[in-house]
């Protein structure tokens, strides 16, 4: 796996959380090389508005402020809604058996009540959407969307809502049901009604208040 992408996935992960501090020299002894390719890597991932680099002081993963996390679920939203649509309309793909599988096993995580295999499979259930959509731009953009977004550490939070797990995994069947109809209005319906449910379990006050400082503003 290439340096950036490993770099990148601490980020997104949350194995470094925000605000938090990627000393160079850790990661150059964690990862066997010198701190000129770390050093290259965590600048492209500043341009990806994951990090900031402060000189003479440190890298420190980004903060995102209330209304860049607002403006990144609007644009996932439409992105998200438009590969639903488009994939209800190449019909029964490969896709769609995956989409099947992963909700099944989403349900078995719910009866478990466990957040942390529902994570992964909303992360599964999602990209599998936007890769059926068979649109190569679409993925581009959606996958820097979701970088920006640090979507599975968002997404472990809000599954500690009373019931969201639930929900969340209802709204997957109802787009999936779209999709085997080859209904691909009622696919980018379904897809869009739940990633506003997401967005409005994401920005609700106490977990911005646990996730962001609202105070913040965009560098």
């Amino acid at each position: 796996m290439p340096l950036l992408t490993r770099l990148r996935s601490l980020v997104t992960d949350g194995t470094y959380g925000p605000g938090e501090m990627m000393p160079e020299m850790v990661l150059a002894q964690d990862f066997g090389v010198s701190r000129t390719p770390i050093r290259e890597a965590l600048k492209q991932l500043e341009n990806e508005g994951l990090v900031e680099i402060q000189p003479r002081v440190g890298t420190f993963v980004r903060t995102p402020t209330t209304r860049e996390i607002v403006e990144l679920f609007q644009l996932k939203e439409s992105l998200e809604g438009l590969a639903a649509g488009l994939l209800a309309r190449r019909g029964r793909v490969a896709e769609v058996a995956v989409l099947e599988k992963v909700v099944q096993e989403s349900e078995n995580a719910v009866d478990r009540g466990d957040s942390d295999v529902y994570a992964r499979l909303v992360h599964e259930f999602h990209w599998t959407i936007v890769t059926g959509a068979d649109n190569a731009k679409l993925a581009e953009h959606y996958g820097r969307l979701m970088n920006q977004l640090a979507y599975h550490r968002i997404v472990l939070r809000t599954l500690d809502q009373p019931g969201r797990m639930t929900a969340s995994n209802l709204e997957h069947r109802q787009v999936v049901e779209s999709i085997l109809s080859k209904d691909h209005v009622g696919a980018e319906f379904a897809m869009r009604a739940h990633v506003d449910a997401s967005s409005r379990a994401a920005l609700r006050p106490d977990f911005i208040h646990r996730t962001i400082d609202t105070d913040q503003e965009p560098s």
